[in-house]
């Protein structure tokens, strides 16, 4: 409240001694276009995701949310301003460097899946490994951990037109997660999904964000899974509006296991 007996809205927390920060943004700029149709997508965001966390981003469409996203995964750089995933500042990186960046320390969820409809489920997680080089018997056994952990173990060998969409977004989310990425980005991950499955998946994407290793973050416009976060963040025409701390269900809900 200021002097005058006004609200006023403070700028969302950044690093703080009791949290250990995975990723870090800092007065993010994003300009997009040219000459006369140049615009401020992004006008000054700063933000720290804490690992251990789920946070939810949520804004009307055209607030900048996919453009935060893209610039969090190293997908675009910022007009203006400084990221930092796992300590790693990417002020100055070449494209080359910035993608090495992402492989190592960013696992990427999407609404549509991308799954390749010609590879198993297993087949389609090892493909985050093969990527990075990683391949033999070892990929194999952390492919398979991967589904298990999303309760897709009895669906190793199953192609994605034998998977329902609440599967085939688990195993979208086994394949980010295998790589053990420092930050997991999620865009939208229940907007094509039932209720039921849509549930599901944020089961499992709640009990992976208590990893003390890793942030998770989820763009969302689906109010049906604010339950399952520990802080949401507000954005709008560019800029944080709000970040609030806890929802009431938070604990109960993120208490849960998926059971396959």
């Amino acid at each position: 409240m200021s002097a005058d007996g006004t609200s006023t809205l403070t700028e969302p927390s950044l690093a703080s001694a009791s949290t250990h920060v995975v990723l870090e943004a800092r007065n993010i700029v994003k300009e997009l276009g040219h000459g006369a149709r140049k615009t401020r997508a992004l006008k000054g965001v700063s933000l720290a995701l804490n690992a251990g966390e789920l946070t939810l981003l949520m804004g009307p469409s055209g607030s900048g949310k996919t453009t935060l996203l893209s610039i969090l995964g190293c997908i675009l750089t910022p007009t203006e301003g400084t990221l930092t995933i796992a300590s790693h500042a990417t002020a100055g990186l070449s494209p080359e460097a910035l993608a090495g960046l992402r492989r190592r320390h960013v696992g990427f969820i999407f609404q549509s899946y991308n799954l390749f409809p010609t590879l198993t489920a297993e087949e389609n997680v090892r493909i985050a490994l093969d990527v990075r080089g990683e391949r033999g018997s070892d990929a194999v056994v952390r492919a398979q951990r991967a589904l298990q952990q999303v309760g897709l173990r009895h669906k190793l060998k199953s192609y994605p037109a034998n998977l329902s969409g609440g599967e085939q977004q688990r195993v979208a989310v086994a394949r980010a997660l295998v790589g053990a990425p420092s930050v997991m980005l999620a865009d939208e991950p229940t907007a094509a999904l039932d209720s039921e499955n849509g549930q599901a998946v944020m089961t499992v994407l709640a009990e992976i964000a208590k990893d003390p290793a890793r942030a998770t973050f989820i763009v969302t416009h689906d109010p049906r899974i604010t339950p399952f976060a520990d802080r949401i963040l507000r954005i709008e025409d560019g800029r944080i509006v709000g970040d609030q701390r806890g929802g009431a269900n938070a604990g109960t809900v993120r208490a849960l296991k998926y059971a396959s």
